[in-house]
C-alpha cells in the first residue's frame, strides 16, 4: 500500500501560511494516490474536496485544506485548554473556568461547524450556538466559509455550467445575516440564490441536518441517553430518509385534495361556460329573428298599455272595496258610539241614582234626628207621667184601704155601743188623749220622712236614667272603636304581609291570582298577558302625594287591564277561584294594548307650580298609563298639597286650562264649585315607608285598644253605679212603703182612740152618720181610684207606644246608617264606571275621527285614480284602439319589453358582423370543451393517483420493513465483533424504537439500556449503531465527531477496524472522522488521510454565544 499522507494546518498568527507549492503538491499527491490501482473506485460527486475559513469562530484564517475521497481523520487536541486555564485560574472562579472550557473549540470543531453552516445548516444544529452572528470572530465584522464539492462523472450537477467542482462561498455578517455565492471550477459566479444551493444538495443527496451525514458527539450523547423512544424512532426515520418519503406521501395526498378542489371549481366554471356558450349560440341564432322580435315588441307595447289600465282598475276596485269596508266600519263605530253613549248614560244614571239614594238616606237620617230626640223626650215625659199616676193610684188605693178599715171599725164600734152603755173611766180617757197626741206627732214625723224619702226616690230615678243614657252612648262609642280597631288590625296585617310581598297590599289573593294569570298565559289562554293590579305598576315621584293619588284613583288601583273581551272572560273565570260569590272583585278594564303612551299634550292640564297625576307618577308600562288616562283622565287632575291653596286655585279664580278637579295631600277633592273631604287619613296602597305605616298603625291599634279598655272600665263603673242606685232606690221605695204603712197605722190608732173616747157622748145615730159618710168617701175614693187606674193604664199605653215609636225610629236611623256604607262603595265604583265610560267614549270618538280621516283620504285617492284611469284609457286607445285581454302584469311586461329592446339593440349593434358573432360562439364552445376535457383528465388522474399511492404506500411499508431488518442485522453483526449482544425493537404503529445492549457473553448478562453502559462501551455501541445506519442510508459523505473519546484501547481498536472495514467496502463514499487521538497506529493506506490541527489562537478566550432559549436562529433567510 502507498504511504499515507499527513498534514498540519495552523492559523496565521501561530504559524506561517503554507506555500502554494506545498498545497499544490499535496493536492497532486492526493489525487495521484486516489488514482493509483485500478481496483479502487473513488467517489465522483458530492464529496468535500476542501474547506477554507476566515474570521470564523476563534480562527482568523484556517485552510485552505483538502480532504481525501475516502477516509479522513481530523486530529488535534481538545481545544488545548491548558494554556487558557493557566492564564485564568488566578482571576476566575470554578464556574468561570467551566464556561471557558465549554467555549474554546479547536480547529477540528470549527471545521465540523463550518461544514454544517456552510452547506446551509442552522446554527442550532451545530450545538455551538443559537445564532450565526456568534460564529464571527470577536472584533471582526464578518466571517467567510468556502467549501468545494466534487462534481464529476455522469451524475454531475450542471456539468457544463460548474465543471468538475462547485465552490460554495458563504458570507456571515455580524448582525447574523448570510449570503451565498455559487462558483464554477473556473471561479466564475453562477448563482447567489439559496434555492440553487438547495438544488445542489438535493441532487447530491447531502443532508447536513441528518445525523447519518453529520453526527456530533453531543447529538450522539443526547440521542443514546434519551428516555423518549419516539425520538430514537424519529432519528432512524430521518437517517434512512423514510421521514422524507412519509412527508412526500402526505404532500401528495394534500395535492390530491387540492386537485379535487380544482376539479370542483372547474365543474362550477364549466356550468358558467356552458351558460355563456348557450348565450352566444342564442345570439348567433337571434340574428335571423330580428324582425320577429320587433313584431313581438309592438304586441308587448299594446299589451302593456291595456295592462296598465287593468292594474289601475284593480287598484280602483281595491280602493272601492276598502271604502266600503271603511264605511261599514264607520257604521260599526257609530253603533259602538251609540252603545257607549247608552252605557255612559246608564253609568251616569246609576251614579245619580246611588247619589240620590245616599242624599235621601242622609236627608232622612237628618230629618229623623229631631223626631228621634222629640220621641226620646216624649218617652221620658210619659214615663214620668205614668210613674206619677202610679203613685197617685197607690195613694188612692191606700186611702181606700184605710177608709175601708175605718168603716169596719165604725161598724164594730156601733155594735159595741149598742151592746154596752157603760162609759169609761176618766183616767183611761186621759191616757187615751195622751196617746193620741203622741201618735199625731209621730205621724207628722213619718210624713216629713215620707217627703224626704220621696225626694230621694226621684233623685235616684233621675241618676239611674242619666247613667243608662250615658251607658248607651258609651256602648255605641265602644262599638265604633271596635269596628275601627278591627279595620286597623286588618290593615296592619296586610301591611306586614306586604313587607314580604308588596302585592298583598292589594288583597291577600292577589299573589295567587297573578301566578294563575302567568300559568294561563304560558298555556296560551290569553292573547296578551293581563296587566295589574294597576297600583303595583305605578311609582310615586313625591311620597307626600300618596293619599291624594289614592283618593283620585280609588278602585282603579286594584283594577286589571285586558286586551280584549276574550281575555276578560278568561280573567273573570280565574277570579272566581279566588273571590267568593257575593264578595267584591277587582274591576277589569278592556282596552286594546298599545306600546306607546297617548299623546295628551293638547288636552292635559298645566300649572307651573303643581303637577298632574300623570306627571306625578312614574309609569313604565304604556298600557297602564293609557288605561288611567282613559278611565280617570289623570292628565286633567292637579295635585295641590295645601287645602287653602287648592281652594284658591280651583274656586277663587278660574281653574287652569283643561283642569277638571284637584286633590290635596289630605285626599280632599276640590271642584270649581264643590269641596269633598276625604274619609281616609292615610294611604293604603301607595305608601313607600311601610315600616312607618306599620309603626303608626301599631300605635293606633294600641291607642284604640287602650280606648276600648277605658270605655269598658267606664261602662263597668256606670253599671256599678246603676246597680248601686237601683239598690238604694229599692231601699228608698221599701222605706217609703214602710213609712206609708206606719202613717196609716198610726192614723188608724188615733181614730180608734178618738172613737173610744167619744163613744159615750156620741150616740149611735151619729156613728151611723159617720159610717154612712165614710162609705160615701169610700165610694168617691173608689171612683177616683178607678179613674186613676184608667188614667194609669192610658199613660202606660202611651208610654209603651212612645217607646215603640222611639225604638222604631232609632232602628230606622241605624238601618239607614248601615245602608249608607255599601252605597258609598257603590258610589265610588259607579264614579269609576262613569269615568271609564267617558274614556271609552273619547276613545271611540278619536277612533272614529281617525277612521273618517282615513276614509276621506281613500275617497280622495279614489277620485284621483278615476282621473288617472281616464287618462290611461285615452293613452291606451291611442296606442291600441281595440281593448285586448291581458293576462300578464305590467311589471312583467315592462321587464319583457326592456329585455326585448336590449336584445334588439344588441342585434342592431352586432347586425352586419356575423363573422364576429360566429367567432365568439366558436371560442366559447372551444373553451368549454377544453375545460371539460381537462376536468375529465384530472378526474382520471386522481383515480390513477389513488391507485398509484395505494401501491406506493404498500411499497413504502415493505421498504421500511426491509430497512428495519437490515439495520437490526448490521447492528447485531457489528456488536458481535466484541462478543456483545444487542436488540432493536421497532414499533411503527406507535413510532417508537428501543435499543438495549448486553456487554457480556451469551446469557451471562442481561440486556440493559445504553445509558447504563460505561463510557467506552457506550461509545462503541454508538459507533455500531451509526455504522448500522451508514449501511442502510445513502449520503456522499459522513462525519463523526470524537467517536472514540470514552473508549479504552481495545474498544477503540475494534471500532477503528470496523470503520475502516466499512470505508474499504464503500470507497464511493467519503468518511470524515474527528478525534483527539494521534492516530499514529493506523495502517498505511492510500485511502486514509490524516489532517492534524494546530492549537487555536489564544487572543480570543470566549465566544459570544448565547443559550438556544434566549436567541432565535437568524440563519433562516
Amino acid at each position: 500500500m502507498a504511504k499515507r499522507k499527513e498534514e498540519n494546518f495552523s492559523s496565521p498568527k501561530n504559524a506561517k501560511r503554507p506555500r502554494q507549492e506545498e498545497l499544490e503538491d499535496f493536492d497532486k499527491d492526493g489525487d495521484e494516490d486516489e488514482c493509483k490501482g485500478t481496483t479502487l473506485t473513488a467517489a465522483e460527486v458530492g464529496i468535500i474536496e476542501s474547506i477554507h475559513l476566515k474570521n470564523f469562530m476563534c480562527h482568523s484564517m484556517l485552510g485552505p485544506f483538502k480532504f481525501g475521497s475516502n477516509v479522513n481523520f481530523v486530529v488535534g487536541n481538545n481545544g488545548s485548554w491548558s494554556a487558557v486555564v493557566r492564564s485564568r485560574l488566578n482571576a476566575t472562579s470554578a464556574s468561570q473556568v467551566q464556561a471557558i472550557l465549554l467555549f474554546q473549540p479547536c480547529g477540528k470543531s470549527a471545521v465540523l461547524t463550518a461544514l454544517i453552516v456552510g452547506l446551509g445548516g442552522r446554527a442550532v444544529a451545530t450545538n455551538r450556538g443559537s445564532s450565526l452572528k456568534g460564529f464571527v470572530k470577536d472584533g471582526q465584522n464578518s466571517a467567510d466559509i468556502s467549501i468545494t464539492l466534487r462534481n464529476r462523472g455522469d451524475d454531475a450537477f450542471k456539468a457544463s455550467v460548474y465543471g468538475n467542482s462547485i465552490l460554495i462561498q458563504q458570507h456571515i455578517s455580524i448582525d447574523g445575516s448570510r449570503s451565498y455565492k455559487l462558483k464554477s471550477a473556473t471561479g466564475s459566479v453562477v448563482s447567489t440564490r439559496k434555492e440553487e444551493l438547495i438544488a445542489i444538495l438535493d441532487h447530491f443527496n447531502i443532508q447536513v441536518d441528518n445525523p447519518v451525514s453529520v453526527l456530533t458527539q453531543e447529538m450522539s450523547k443526547q440521542f443514546l441517553q434519551s428516555k423518549n423512544e419516539g425520538d430514537k424512532y424519529k432519528f432512524f426515520m430521518k437517517a434512512t430518509q423514510l421521514e422524507q418519503m412519509k412527508e412526500d406521501y402526505s404532500y401528495i395526498m394534500e395535492t390530491k385534495e387540492r386537485t379535487k378542489e380544482q376539479i370542483h371549481q372547474g365543474e362550477e366554471r364549466l356550468t358558467e361556460l356552458k351558460r355563456q356558450c348557450v348565450e352566444k349560440e342564442e345570439r348567433f341564432q337571434s340574428i335571423a329573428g330580428l324582425s320577429t322580435m320587433k313584431t313581438n315588441l309592438e304586441s308587448l307595447k299594446h299589451e302593456m298599455a291595456w295592462a296598465v289600465v287593468n292594474e289601475i282598475e284593480k287598484q280602483l276596485n281595491a280602493i272601492r272595496d276598502n271604502i266600503k269596508i271603511g264605511e261599514d266600519r264607520a257604521a260599526r263605530l257609530d253603533r259602538k258610539m251609540e252603545e257607549q253613549q247608552v252605557r255612559l248614560n246608564e253609568a251616569e244614571q246609576k251614579y245619580k241614582d246611588i247619589q240620590d239614594k245616599l242624599e235621601k238616606i242622609s236627608e232622612e237620617t237628618n230629618a229623623r234626628a229631631p223626631e228621634c230626640m222629640a220621641l226620646k223626650a216624649d218617652v221620658v215625659a210619659k214615663k214620668r207621667a205614668y210613674n206619677e199616676a202610679e203613685v197617685l193610684y197607690n195613694r188612692s188605693l191606700n186611702e181606700y184601704k184605710a177608709l175601708k178599715k175605718d168603716d169596719e171599725q165604725l161598724c164594730k164600734r156601733i155594735e159595741e155601743l149598742k151592746k154596752s152603755t157603760d162609759q169609761s173611766l176618766e183616767p183611761e180617757r186621759l191616757e187615751r188623749q195622751k196617746k193620741i197626741s203622741w201618735l199625731k206627732e209621730r205621724v207628722k214625723a213619718f210624713q216629713n220622712q215620707e217627703n224626704s224619702v220621696n225626694q230621694e226616690i226621684e233623685q235616684f230615678q233621675q241618676a239611674i236614667e242619666k247613667d243608662k243614657e250615658e251607658h248607651g252612648k258609651i256602648k255605641r262609642e265602644e262599638l265604633d272603636v271596635k269596628h275601627a280597631l278591627s279595620y286597623n288590625q286588618r290593615q296592619l296585617k296586610e301591611l306586614k304581609d306586604s313587607k314580604t310581598d308588596r302585592l298583598k297590599r292589594f288583597g291577600p289573593n292577589v299573589p295567587a291570582l297573578l301566578e294563575a294569570i302567568d300559568d294561563a298565559y304560558r298555556q296560551g289562554h290569553f292573547t296578551y298577558k293581563p296587566v295589574g293590579p294597576l297600583g303595583a305598576c305605578i311609582h310615586l315621584r313625591d311620597p307626600e302625594l300618596a293619599l291624594a293619588i289614592e283618593s283620585c284613583l280609588k278602585g282603579l288601583l286594584q283594577a286589571y287591564c285586558c286586551h280584549n273581551h276574550a281575555d276578560e272572560r278568561v280573567l273573570q273565570a280565574l277570579m272566581k277561584r279566588f273571590y267568593l260569590p257575593g264578595t267584591s272583585r277587582p274591576p277589569i278594564i278592556v282596552s286594546e294594548f298599545r306600546n306607546e303612551i297617548y299623546d295628551v299634550r293638547h288636552r292635559a292640564a298645566y300649572h307651573p307650580d303643581f303637577p298632574t297625576v300623570l306627571t306625578a307618577l312614574e309609569i313604565d308600562n304604556a298600557v297602564v298609563a293609557n288605561s288611567l288616562i282613559d278611565m280617570r283622565g289623570i292628565e286633567t287632575v292637579l295635585l295641590i298639597k295645601n287645602n287653602s291653596v287648592a281652594r284658591a286655585v280651583m274656586q277663587s279664580q278660574k281653574p287652569p286650562k283643561n283642569c277638571r278637579e284637584a286633590f290635596t295631600a289630605d285626599g280632599d277633592q276640590v271642584f270649581a264649585g264643590r269641596y269633598y273631604s276625604s274619609e281616609n287619613t292615610r294611604p293604603k296602597f301607595l305608601s313607600r315607608d311601610v315600616d312607618s305605616e306599620i309603626s303608626d298603625l301599631e300605635n293606633e291599634v294600641e291607642n284604640k285598644t287602650a280606648q276600648i279598655l277605658n270605655l269598658q272600665q267606664h261602662l263597668s263603673a256606670l253599671e256599678k253605679d246603676i246597680k248601686h242606685n237601683e239598690e238604694l232606690l229599692k231601699r228608698c221605695q221599701l222605706h217609703y212603703k214602710e213609712l206609708k204603712m206606719k202613717i196609716r197605722k198610726n192614723i188608724s190608732e188615733i181614730r180608734e182612740l178618738e172613737n173610744i173616747e167619744e163613744h159615750q157622748s156620741v150616740d149611735i145615730a151619729t156613728l151611723e152618720d159617720e159610717a154612712q159618710e165614710n162609705k160615701s168617701k169610700m165610694k168617691m175614693v173608689e171612683e177616683h181610684m178607678e179613674q186613676q187606674k184608667e188614667n194609669m193604664e192610658h199613660l202606660k199605653s202611651l208610654k209603651i207606644e212612645a217607646e215603640n215609636k222611639y225604638d222604631a225610629i232609632k232602628f230606622k236611623i241605624n238601618q239607614l246608617s248601615e245602608l249608607a256604607d255599601p252605597l258609598k262603595d257603590e258610589l265610588n265604583l259607579a264614579d269609576s264606571e262613569v269615568d271609564n265610560q267617558k274614556r271609552g267614549k273619547r276613545h271611540y270618538e278619536e277612533k272614529q275621527k281617525e277612521h273618517l280621516d282615513t276614509l276621506n283620504k281613500k275617497k280622495r285617492e279614489l277620485d284621483m285614480k278615476e282621473k288617472e284611469l281616464e287618462e290611461k284609457m285615452s293613452q291606451a286607445r291611442q296606442i291600441c284602439p281595440e281593448r285586448i285581454e291581458v293576462e300578464k302584469s305590467a311589471s312583467i311586461l315592462d321587464k319583457e319589453i326592456n329585455r326585448l329592446r336590449q336584445k334588439i339593440q344588441a342585434e342592431h349593434a352586432s347586425h352586419g358582423d356575423r363573422e364576429e358573432i360566429m367567432r365568439q360562439y366558436q371560442e366559447a364552445r372551444e373553451t368549454y370543451l377544453d375545460l371539460d376535457s381537462k376536468v375529465r383528465t384530472l378526474k382520471k388522474f386522481i383515480k390513477l393517483l389513488g391507485e398509484i399511492m395505494e401501491h406506493r404506500f404498500k411499497t413504502y411499508q415493505q421498504f421500511r420493513r426491509c430497512l428495519t431488518l437490515r439495520c437490526k442485522l448490521y447492528f447485531d453483526n457489528l456488536l458481535s465483533q466484541r462478543a456483545y449482544c444487542g436488540k432493536m425493537n421497532f414499533d411503527h404503529k406507535n413510532e417508537t424504537l428501543s435499543i438495549s445492549v448486553q456487554p457480556g457473553e451469551g446469557n451471562k448478562a442481561a440486556f440493559s439500556d445504553m445509558r447504563a453502559l460505561s463510557g467506552g462501551e457506550r461509545s462503541f455501541s454508538t459507533v455500531c449503531f451509526i455504522l448500522s445506519l451508514w449501511s442502510i442510508a445513502e449520503s456522499p459523505f459522513r462525519c463523526l465527531d470524537e467517536f472514540d473519546v470514552y473508549m479504552d484501547m481495545v474498544n477503540r481498536r475494534i471500532a477503528m477496524d470496523l470503520i475502516l472495514k466499512m470505508a474499504d467496502s464503500q470507497r464511493f463514499r467519503q468518511f470524515i472522522l474527528l478525534t483527539p487521538q494521534s492516530m499514529s497506529s493506523l495502517p498505511s493506506s492510500k485511502l486514509i488521510r490524516i489532517l492534524r490541527m494546530s492549537d487555536p489562537e489564544r487572543g480570543q478566550t470566549t465566544l459570544p454565544f448565547r443559550p438556544v432559549t434566549q436567541e432565535e436562529d437568524d440563519d433562516q433567510r
